[in-house]
This record gives structure tokens, C-alpha cells and sequence, in this order.
């Protein structure tokens, strides 16, 4: 049964963390919904929290590699080959002038 609420509690709640307040009014609800202790509740709600948090980790994972393949595809250059590049034009001028001094 708890592994039921537990499956229908992350379907309703998504990634979205509770806030303390919500967090005790749902703990009431528990203790009176279903005769779990306080301590049987505080367990649940932390193993939800636990749960809700590694499902956002795992979303904000998978959007930044999204992001990644996105601007791949449009030829976007990211941070290291724009300062690859900077670093390249850099020495190619210092060479330039060394050069024309020369």
C-alpha cells in the first residue's frame, strides 16, 4: 500500500519539491488518511523529497545536453572553441607583428 502512495504521491507531485508548511499539512493528512505515524511520515515525505530531487537533477541533465546537441546543430561554437579560437588569433597576430617588425 505505501509503495502505492508512494507511485500516485510522485505522479501528482512531479519534480516539484514541498515547502515545509505543505510538508507538515501532508503529514497530517498521512497520520489521518492513513494511520501512519509521524515518524512513519517525516520517513515518507524525506524518501518523496529525495526522489523529487533527483528527478529534477536528472531533467536539468537532460535539458543541458539537449541545449548541447541544439546549438551543435545549428554550428553555435561553445565556450572552449571560442577560446581556442581567441587564443589562436592571438598568436597569429603576435607572429604578425614579429614579422613586420623584423
Amino acid at each position: 500500500m505505501t509503495n502505492l502512495l508512494e507511485k500516485t504521491l510522485l505522479t501528482a507531485l512531479g519534480a516539484a519539491t514541498l515547502s515545509q508548511k505543505k510538508a507538515e499539512e501532508f503529514i497530517q493528512e498521512l497520520r489521518q488518511k492513513f494511520n501512519v505515524t509521524e515518524e512513519e511520515g517525516k520517513a515518507f515525505l524525506g524518501k518523496v523529497q529525495d526522489m523529487a530531487r533527483q528527478n529534477q537533477e536528472k531533467l536539468e541533465t537532460l535539458a543541458h545536453d539537449e541545449v548541447k546537441k541544439a546549438c551543435a546543430r545549428m554550428g553555435v561554437v561553445t565556450q572552449e572553441e571560442f577560446d581556442k579560437l581567441k587564443k589562436k588569433v592571438a598568436q597569429l597576430e603576435k607572429k604578425l607583428k614579429e614579422q613586420h617588425s623584423a
